[in-house]
């Protein structure tokens, strides 16, 4: 054989190109490839968004210790978690309110915080909860909830 008829049969070999089937089998492949990439982040997106709700929660018990030191009470249920960015307009009014909040802070789904005081969950304190989306429930300020803040 010389090298002639070798580079020839190459090249004839070369224009063949990808068969139909060969062609399937590579983009099912892809595509098995990135339904496993957007699978796993969405579920990456989940867990943030949990963990994003329960930062938040810590922030309000901190805010909320705050703003019950400055007035030596906690806001009522009617003035809810507002009164950590607006002074309440509801009684009792807080003698040294001081803004915590520079506005509502919502959910990482969109929802606002839900604030209950005295608290279902913890009733000689607050309770202070995201409803979540439909894979989650409730993330709240109680044992029992989707996370494991305490209000002591």
């Amino acid at each position: 054989m010389n090298a002639s008829s070798f580079f020839q049969r190459t090249l004839r070999s070369s224009r063949r190109g990808f068969t139909l089937m060969e062609m399937l089998i590579v983009l099912t492949i892809i595509a098995l490839l990135m339904g496993m990439v957007i699978y796993n982040i969405s579920n990456l997106s989940g867990d943030a968004n949990r963990t994003k709700a329960k930062a938040d929660l810590l922030a309000f018990k901190e805010m909320l210790a705050a703003y019950q030191l400055d007035n030596g009470m906690l806001p009522t249920t009617d003035q809810g978690l507002k009164a950590l960015w607006s002074k309440p307009t509801i009684d009792p009014i807080p003698p040294r309110w001081q803004k915590k909040l520079d506005q509502e802070v919502d959910d990482p789904w969109g929802h606002p915080y839900n604030y209950l005081n005295p608290g279902k969950h913890n009733p000689d304190n607050y309770d202070v909860w995201s409803t979540g989306d439909a894979t989650t429930g409730d993330i709240g300020n109680w044992p029992d909830a989707q996370t494991t803040t305490t209000n002591q």
